[in-house]
């Protein structure tokens, strides 16, 4: 007999959950084709985040105590929007519980949180051959802009 799952839980992260909150980071970017895993760089974003609400949310999916995922949201300006907006910023599962629909949850999660913050628009990026979490945003009422992302590093 397989031990149940323990029922899934969504919250808004807090400074406990930051160790799971660097090791999701780290896999999240060990698979985007832009970014390399850089655990102190994650850390120090992750703290500033977690320590002004005004930057923006960091929301974590648990099972029992254990952080599954997580998904980011950092607010900003949009003069085309006349108002606050967002851009979803780190959304990921830990590899083995892909497939049961927890980022789903997560982004649906993080959609509320920005309309209840007030934001008119919600913006994110993904590589572009990730079919499958296109699919998931897709699912959210996400859609294709006609803008292309270019990057500056400074």
């Amino acid at each position: 007999m397989t031990a149940a799952r323990p029922a899934l839980k969504l919250a808004t992260a807090t400074a406990k959950d930051l160790p799971s909150l660097v090791e999701l980071l780290g896999i999240l970017f060990a698979q985007e084709a832009d970014f390399v895993p850089d655990a102190g760089k994650q850390q120090r974003a992750l703290e500033a985040i977690l320590g002004d609400p005004r930057i923006g949310r960091i929301y974590v999916a648990r099972e029992g105590s254990q952080v599954v995922g997580m998904v980011s949201t950092l607010y900003t300006i949009s003069t085309a929007e006349g108002g606050k907006a967002a851009w979803l910023e780190d959304m990921v599962v830990r590899p083995e519980c892909r497939g049961r629909g927890i980022g789903a949850a997560l982004l649906a999660h993080a959609v509320v949180g920005a309309r209840e913050a007030g934001c008119l628009r919600l913006t994110l990026l993904s590589d572009e051959d990730n079919d499958q979490a296109h699919a998931v945003y897709a699912a959210e009422g996400f859609q294709f802009s006609g803008m292309r992302p270019m990057r500056l590093k400074l």
